[in-house]
This record gives structure tokens, C-alpha cells and sequence, in this order.
């Protein structure tokens, strides 16, 4: 690396399993195409996603102080990384729900341009409740990132900041995945990959559906893949519900791209969301999506019946409906498959990262 690059630093809560973590670690790599110097500083240690540039792993320091001690051990290795490298820029990519600790880390990031990204439409993990209080820490932030148009809106309204645009997130592999496991090639099933949080993912949603629906009895499974607190709430509903026939559920995996190309398609039942990359990654492969219309993100992607269907929230049998309906619709479906990839080109890494080098220069 040259001295004369721009230093950017990804702050985040880790690299481990999630959306707003693998778009951390994409960012990564546009950032270093772009020619910046790119360090990631993560504060948990869980590292699942590849990344490029330099890594501070906070959450390896202190696991033998107390959970005090640890927080201040944390700041200070912090404060000293950032004048040590001569940090320049940082995008902070972390939930920010603790007023006290954001005042601290406010003062560690210094007079350092700042660009403070939200990934989920419940602000309360990325705002303080008071509207003073959000004004003081990010009236003067260089930018708020929203992930969605949704979310830029909702900012605007809800604390008056105008300082705010909205950059999608990306995807980025081979339009084409090589099958390497034969079994996928005889098993029909439906997806959903993501993080296993009945608060947000709605899980009790998803799996009624699919019960109402009946689509195992047309050979259909649906496979769960990723990782979360919920997991045993997840195997209770499938046993209550009667369907542990037709239910599969696999570890998280940083690479589920075989997987979801091979999938009829993928489903979304979320009470909320940001820009969901599972959908945007799905649609890329080629699979149609099911989502209900939740704030937000879905409706800033989906095309109804063109690239799958979008449907209204909190309301099982209208899902059932649509999974039968992408089973049985032979037109509907092949219509919603040829135009899945095409409907996220816009969505692709080499213009969302023209998007950022535009926030960062």
C-alpha cells in the first residue's frame, strides 16, 4: 500500500453471520478497488465473511477482564489504532442504540470525517429516542447512510436530519454457480437463509404458511439455513405445527449460492427489515422471491409478479397462497425467473461502489 492512499475504516460488530456483516466485508472490497486503504475494526470476535485490507479484531482483547474493564480496554485500543494508522474517514456499520457509548465513541472518532450507515427500518437500534439527543450526534456527521429509500424518509421525519442519502446494497458473485452437490439436483424445496431472530425474521409466519399452504404434499421442502438465538423456538414451531417431515434446517454458510440458484425460491417473512441482501442475492441467481411488504426493503425490490411476489404482511394464509401459486403458475414463474437477475443489475458491486467513491471523495 502507498502513503499517499485515503485511509477509510469499517467500523463494525463483527464479520460473523449476518447482512449487515457481509456487507461490511463487500464494502471491503470496493473500498480497496477504489484505491482507499482499508482497515476493518471489529468490536465482537466472530470473523465468517472474506475481506480485504487490514484487520483490528477488538473482541480477541481483554477476555479475561471484567465486562467494564473490557468496554474501556476496547476504547482505548481503538482511539490509539485509528491516530496510529492516521485514519482519516470512517463509516461506522454498527448498531448504535446506547447513548452513552455513542457520546464516548463520538469523542474517540474526532474531528475524522463520518459516515454512520443504518441497515434496519426500526431505528431505535441506530437513534437515541430523544430528537435532541440525534441531533447532536449526527447533525454534524458528514452522512447517514440508509440502505433504503424507506429508511432515508423515515430519518427525515422522524429527527429532522437532512444530512442523509440512501446507497442500496450490493451483490457481487458469478452470475453462474457449477453444482457440486448431486443431491440438490433431485430435492425440490424452498429457501430462507438468514439470521434465526423470530423478532425480526418472524419465523411463526413463515413455517404457518408453508403448513397452510401444503406444497410438501407437491413434493416441496423448505430449508432453513443459518444460525441465531432462536433456533429451538424454530424446531418447537415445526413439531407443533406437524411438518418436521418437510422442514430441513442447516448451519449458516458464508456461500450458500448453490444452494439458493437450485432453490424454486426463497421467502421473506420479516416484521421488519433494512435492504435484505438474501432477496437481492437470490433475485441475482436467478430465483424468484416471496416477501411480505414489510418496512422495508422488499418493496424497493421486488417487482410484483415480475420478479416474484410481494405480499401482505402478518397474514399466513395470503403467503400460503403465493407459495402455491409460484408452484402451480408455470407462466407466472418462468416470467418472474427470466427477469429475477436483470431486476438487480442496478444492484450490482461496480455501481453501488460508484455510489460510495461519489460520498467519500
Amino acid at each position: 500500500m502507498t502513503k499517499n492512499k485515503d485511509k477509510v475504516a469499517i467500523v463494525s460488530t463483527s464479520l460473523g453471520s449476518g447482512g449487515a456483516e457481509r456487507f461490511a466485508a463487500l464494502l471491503s472490497f470496493m473500498l480497496e478497488k477504489l484505491d482507499f486503504e482499508v482497515h476493518n475494526i471489529i468490536i465482537n470476535d466472530a470473523v465468517d465473511y472474506e475481506y480485504s485490507g487490514k484487520l483490528l479484531n477488538l473482541g480477541q482483547q481483554g477476555k479475561n477482564y471484567s465486562f467494564l474493564f473490557r468496554k474501556i480496554t476496547k476504547g482505548v485500543l481503538l482511539h490509539r489504532y485509528l491516530n496510529e494508522n492516521e485514519i482519516t474517514n470512517i463509516i461506522d456499520n454498527r448498531p448504535r442504540n446506547h447513548l452513552i457509548r455513542e457520546i464516548i465513541t463520538k469523542w474517540i472518532y474526532g474531528k475524522r470525517k463520518k459516515q454512520y450507515v443504518v441497515h434496519s427500518y426500526k431505528l431505535d437500534n441506530y437513534f437515541p429516542k430523544s430528537v435532541f439527543w440525534a441531533r447532536i450526534l449526527y447533525q454534524n456527521t458528514d452522512k447517514i447512510i440508509c440502505v433504503s429509500y424507506s429508511i432515508e424518509e423515515k430519518i427525515r421525519q422522524d429527527f429532522g436530519l437532512k444530512n442523509t442519502i440512501t446507497i442500496h446494497n450490493p451483490h457481487s458473485f458469478p452470475k453462474k454457480i457449477e453444482f457440486k452437490n448431486q443431491d440438490l439436483n433431485s430435492d425440490k424445496y424452498i429457501m430462507f437463509l438468514g439470521r434465526f431472530d423470530e423478532k425480526v425474521k418472524n419465523f411463526s409466519l413463515m413455517l404457518e404458511a408453508f403448513s397452510i399452504s401444503k406444497i410438501y404434499h407437491k413434493g416441496y421442502h423448505l430449508l432453513l439455513m443459518g444460525n441465531g438465538p432462536d433456533l429451538g423456538f424454530i424446531q418447537e414451531k415445526i413439531k407443533m405445527l406437524q411438518i418436521e417431515p418437510f422442514v430441513k434446517i442447516l448451519p449458516f454458510k458464508s456461500n450458500p449460492f448453490e444452494q439458493v440458484q437450485h432453490a424454486k425460491f426463497t421467502v421473506l417473512t420479516s416484521h421488519y427489515e433494512g435492504f435484505p441482501l438474501s432477496i437481492v442475492e437470490s433475485l441475482a441467481l436467478g430465483t424468484p422471491v416471496i416477501a411480505v411488504d414489510c418496512n422495508s426493503g422488499p418493496r424497493e425490490i421486488i417487482n410484483h409478479e415480475q420478479n416474484g411476489l410481494l405480499v401482505e404482511n402478518e397474514n399466513p394464509e395470503a403467503f400460503a397462497k403465493a407459495m402455491n401459486r409460484l408452484i402451480d403458475d408455470s407462466v407466472l414463474y418462468d416470467f418472474c425467473k427470466k427477469n429475477a437477475s436483470k431486476s438487480v443489475e442496478h444492484l450490482s458491486l461496480s455501481t453501488i461502489s460508484k455510489q460510495w467513491e461519489s460520498v467519500l471523495s
